[in-house]
């Protein structure tokens, strides 16, 4: 015990607990390394170098001025939050497999003599936060208490002295310590609580000498030194009964017990002051009497006290005896007051201005990263059973704001809101399932659009029968000049008639002309449709959609003119109550957000009291959200009740229900003019996909007469001056074959020149010269060049612009022998059907599709439109 006074009262001071020098490397390195792996015992050397480090701190004695203390404290915390994370995971205890040749020593810090050697990391905890509330007493009884400064210095260390042996004591660390062994009495719980109370009433000493100094009233003095008295009788109490009233030396009991009644006695005489005062001279009499006898009767006892406290007392004394003196002679001469009774007294009242320190937040260890990487399974166990428990909150707390959400949902909806009040603003807005259908159709051009989709199908019909005329017309005038030669030369001439070759295609085209046909009178219907239907789906091509709805109008009648108040109260409500469903959003983020941040395994490793406990704490904090939410709830519910009871009164003024009528009527007739355009849109994209597609087959088809039709040229040629031959002997001249070829009717080629000679070939060809069909042996045509006359019938074509198409007709390279069939196919691929391969697109003499896009509403299969 050390003393100190920096003024007229003198206090204590508590001596550290010594220790003896103890290794932590080398056994919680073979601890890892054994549990773990030798790979985490090498990762954790530095780790273990701090522990170590901080433990020889400790061992070194303190030196007693003011930087050194203050650098000792530090020491001690830091070492304090190190034992926090070694605890949960060496299992330093003598009651179970433990780390091995580990055993701290502790001598009392009040009798030096006995010592106690324990292999308990329980022992070790109790004794540095002794340590650190001994070293907080130190720092407080150095400051000089003759300063404001100094008295401020002295009350905090004080507090956080206080605060140090009441963690030792609510923690649990002293029971466990006592409970690991047999232990020294300085760490017990019952030692831990009393210097708390000693602590504490140094601290409200200070504030006593404060006030006093600062010339404060007597009652408030009064009060301040009675809680000073309080807690040293407190102290007092505990230095009294087992086990400390035999542990502590004599001076110790009556400096603590001289100290409760000095304060006493000082209460008394504040009081008694204030008392003067007010004239009440009877019960100042009788206050100074017990305060002297208080003082009297512990100077009795007191022994070996310091004389500093002695002459405090003794003043004290002095003064009250002065005062009691004054105020008999005054009772007796002016007041004669009778003196009540001490017992029938009340108690003096205490004003306690000073609690200890938490220093829950200094010793938290969760911040530190001594050993992070060393979990043990115990620790993972309780998260996941900690991340359960946040995890039940959340979901529970979640499933009650989206119950209240779909409750106000349903709700509004059951009375119309705010849809009631948005129509009479004028602000009338569709369900957006029939609003999305009517945007489609105004996108895709509405009903008003309908029109030139019809005109478009009107085209792609004009144009697939142009098509198909000018195909038939190519054929027929083929067919033509063939029975015109056939007329002509008779049995010479052998090769088969059109009509015959061309018998296929002739079928395909009739089929064409037939569903061009029922194509022409399904546009009809479709066109007498729409005018019929338009006046119905008119109301689509509105803009806005919600100018053909009707609107809640004000009555022309108003008896008490209160329409517009009961407006403004229903809306006043709906706005409260959109305002609550923006809290529940807000609360529904901030328990996401919580928990998200939620991380207590370093909090777990810390090792701070038991997990149950440490569970308790951190779920709390969710608590205050939880009672957001239930308040929410309930001020929904309310807000509800109380919008139903305006809405009935708004409905009755306004008419609602005749305007749900109109309104349902109204829909009704926009979903039957969505239904009934999305049908004529179908038929005509219907259409329109199969104009294109006729349109295609009708020109593949049209490319194959033109084909054919230039080789029958060829082959008419050929024939010619092959009878030609026959005829004048194999001998021909410039004039006969001019002739020939005007008796022929057969007009001079105009647009393209005559096969090359060097295509030519004799009809007997030599041996190992191909002797295949001529026709079959394509040559490349020149590019830009127009392949044949079009006084054939075929029509003017485009330049090839680099390879021949694929199934277009290639100028033969031999002619063919004597004798050949001319009836072989003079086009390899145009008896197959119209729907060939596909084939790059040739330019034509007629438009390309007007409509070759899909529309807003997907064709669907249908046979409205479709090849027969």
């Amino acid at each position: 015990m050390a003393s100190a006074a920096g003024s007229s009262n003198v206090m204590l001071a508590i001596h550290e607990k010594k220790t003896t020098a103890t290794d932590l490397y080398r056994p919680l390195r073979l601890y890892i390394a054994s549990t773990y792996s030798e790979r985490e015992a090498a990762a954790a050397d530095d780790d273990l170098s701090v522990v170590r480090d901080l433990r020889a701190a400790v061992e070194q004695p303190s030196l007693p001025d003011p930087s050194s203390l203050e650098q000792r404290r530090d020491a001690l915390l830091a070492y304090a939050r190190a034992l926090a994370l070694v605890e949960p995971r060496f299992p330093i205890s003598p009651d179970r497999a433990h780390v091995h040749s580990l055993t701290f020593t502790w001598h009392d810090a009040f009798k030096g003599n006995k010592k106690c050697a324990l292999a308990s990391i329980h022992l070790e905890k109790a004794s540095v936060l002794f340590n650190l509330g001994a070293v907080y007493s130190q720092i407080a009884v150095a400051a000089d208490r003759s300063t404001d400064v100094g008295i401020k210095t002295a009350c905090g260390a004080f507090q956080s002295a206080a605060g140090a042996f009441a963690w030792l004591r609510e923690s649990g660390v002293a029971a466990k310590a006592v409970a690991a062994g047999t232990t020294t009495v300085d760490i017990t719980p019952e030692c831990a609580g009393m210097l708390e109370k000693l602590m504490l009433a140094q601290a409200q000493e200070c504030f006593f000498e404060k006030v006093i100094g600062g010339g404060k009233p007597p009652a408030l003095c009064s009060k301040v030194a009675r809680q000073v008295g309080i807690f040293y009788e407190e102290a007092y109490a505990a230095l009294s009964a087992p086990p400390l009233s035999q542990h502590f030396d004599k001076t110790w009991v009556s400096h603590v017990q001289l100290k409760a009644a000095q304060f006493y006695a000082d209460a008394c005489y504040r009081y008694s002051l204030d008392l003067h005062q007010k004239e009440e001279i009877a019960e100042e009499i009788a206050r100074l009497k017990i305060g002297m006898s208080a003082l009297a009767d512990a100077k009795k006892a007191a022994k070996g006290v310091a004389a500093q406290l002695m002459d405090s007392v003794n003043k004290l004394e002095s003064n009250m005896k002065t005062n009691l003196e004054r105020a008999m002679k005054e009772n007796d001469r002016v007041y004669l007051m009778r003196v009540p009774a001490a017992g029938s007294l009340g108690a003096l009242s205490a004003a306690s201005l000073v609690k200890p320190t938490s220093l829950s937040e200094v010793l938290d260890a969760s911040k530190e990263r001594l050993f992070s990487s060393l979990v043990p399974d115990g620790s993972m166990k309780a998260l996941s059973k900690y991340t359960e428990m946040v995890d039940n909150i959340i979901r529970t707390q979640a499933e009650k704001l989206q119950q209240a959400s779909e409750i106000t949902r349903v709700r509004l909806k059951e009375m119309d809101l705010p849809d009631s009040i948005l129509s009479l603003e004028g602000n009338i807005t569709l369900p957006l399932d029939l609003k999305e259908d009517v945007e489609a159709v105004q996108i895709s051009g509405g009903p008003a659009g309908l029109e030139s989709e019809l005109q478009q199908l009107r085209d792609l019909s004009r144009v697939n029968q142009e098509l198909l005329v000018q195909t038939e017309e190519l054929l027929q005038k083929e067919a033509n000049e063939d029975a015109q030669f056939r007329t002509q030369f008779g049995s010479r001439w052998t090769r088969p008639q059109s009509s015959t070759l061309t018998k296929n295609i002739q079928d395909r085209l009739n089929l064409f002309a037939s569903n061009l046909k029922k194509a022409a009178d399904s546009d009809s219907l479709i066109e007498r449709g729409v005018k019929e239907n338009y006046p119905l789906m008119s109301i689509l091509d509105k803009r806005p959609i919600e100018s053909a709805l009707p609107s809640i109008s004000r009555p022309i009648m108003s008896l008490d003119g209160n329409e517009d108040a009961i407006v403004g109260a229903l809306k006043q409500s709906l706005r409260q109550l959109e305002s609550l469903g923006a809290h529940r959003a807000g609360l529904e983020d901030m328990l996401k957000e919580m928990k998200r941040k939620d991380d207590i395994l370093p909090k777990l490793m810390a090792g701070v009291g038991s997990h149950d406990d440490l569970f308790k704490k951190e779920i709390a904090k969710y608590d205050p959200i939880c009672a957001d939410i239930a308040d929410n709830i309930v001020a929904q519910e309310q807000l509800l009740l109380q919008i139903q009871a305006q809405n009935e009164q708004f409905a009755a003024v306004f008419n609602i229900e005749d305007y749900k009528a109109a309104r349902e009527r109204c829909y009704k007739q926009i979903a039957a003019a969505v239904a009934k355009y999305r049908e004529f849109k179908k038929n005509i994209n219907e259409g329109l996909n199969f104009y294109v597609t006729l349109q295609e087959a009708i020109g593949k088809i049209k490319q194959q007469c033109s084909d054919f039709i230039m080789t029958r040229n060829i082959q008419c040629r050929e024939m010619i001056e092959d009878v030609q031959r026959k005829l004048a002997g194999f001998s021909f001249s410039s004039s006969s074959h001019s002739s020939m070829q005007r008796n022929a009717s057969v007009p001079p080629d105009q647009s393209s020149p005559s096969p090359p000679p060097h295509a030519q070939a004799p009809y007997a060809s030599p041996p190992g010269v191909d002797s295949r069909l001529g026709y079959s042996q394509p040559e490349p045509r020149p590019a830009y060049s127009q392949p044949y006359p079009p006084s054939y019938g075929a029509p003017p074509q485009q330049p090839s612009y680099g390879a021949p198409h694929p199934g277009q007709y290639q100028p033969p390279a031999h002619q063919p022998p004597p004798g050949h069939d001319y009836g072989q196919p003079a086009y390899p691929g145009w008896r197959g059907p119209y729907y060939n391969a596909p084939q790059p697109q040739q330019s034509a003499p007629y438009p390309q599709p007007p409509y070759n896009a899909p529309g807003a509403y997907p064709p669907h299969q249908s046979n409205y439109y479709r090849p027969q």
